[in-house]
């Protein structure tokens, strides 16, 4: 669900929110602190949140997590925050470029199981759309396409610059319990499908979707490497047995 700024009440206070945080961060360095219980109840539920901001026309920063990890308002006053200061394709938010400002704000729809007759049908659901706006789809497509290996696998999801699906990609291989992963040939293939951003998944044979800090290590490095091109990390998965863990919704991003 997106929240353009010229929609109803629920909308403008969040945009309101997303804006004050701005604000907030320009003065403290930090996001607005927000009180859940000072809310009304829909804004005081665990929800995942999406800010976008742009400058006459041209995006200035996007940040937010797949996962609801926070109640709504307080993700919101965060993710606009990241977005201001935290995007590392951009350089912080500078005061005299608030006045220009457009704000986008995107709640993510709960994941709810999906009927899709296969794995070509949840990727066509995943092209049609922003893959932040369905984050079920998304993470029941790469659960389906790792999560029978008795090996690992390490895939990339890659994403245009609007979110919308430019293809999966299995990159590397491994044992029972571990594979290597190299991100010079992700950051290779990103560039080669023209990619603005990524989601990573890897399964865990063991059925146990819980990251190692191996797994945590090569995210960083993963980041790192992507952001040296433009190209934002998302998110990365753990694909266990029955359940994926996202290592954005645990702040490893």
């Amino acid at each position: 669900m997106r929240l353009p700024e010229d929609t109803g009440a629920t909308g403008a206070v969040l945009l309101g929110l997303a804006r004050g945080s701005i604000e907030y961060g320009l003065e403290h360095g930090t996001p607005l602190p927000v009180i859940p219980e000072e809310f009304p109840v829909a804004l005081a539920e665990p929800a995942a949140t999406f800010t976008t901001l742009r400058r006459a026309g041209e995006l200035r920063g996007c940040c937010g997590r797949l996962e609801a990890a926070r109640p709504l308002a307080s993700d919101v006053a965060h993710s606009a925050f990241e977005a201001a200061f935290r995007d590392s394709r951009f350089d912080p938010l500078r005061r005299d470029e608030l006045a220009g400002l457009d704000l986008e704000v995107s709640v993510l729809t709960p994941m709810e199981t999906m009927r899709v007759v296969d794995e070509a049908d949840l990727l066509q659901q995943l092209q049609r759309d922003d893959v932040l706006e369905n984050p079920g789809i998304t993470r029941n497509y790469l659960a389906s396409r790792l999560r029978h290996y008795r090996h690992e696998v390490f895939a990339c999801l890659f994403l245009d610059n609007r979110h919308r699906v430019l293809c999966f990609d299995k990159l590397f291989r491994g044992t029972i319990d571990g594979t290597s992963v190299y991100p010079r040939e992700v950051v290779k293939e990103a560039l080669a499908v023209n990619a603005a951003a990524i989601i990573l998944a890897h399964n865990h044979p063991s059925g146990v979707a819980e990251p190692s800090q191996a797994d945590e290590r090569i995210t960083r490095l993963l980041k790192s490497a992507l952001e040296l091109v433009d190209i934002r990390l998302l998110d990365h998965l753990i694909i266990g047995d029955g359940r994926a863990t996202s290592l954005a919704s645990r702040g490893l991003l």
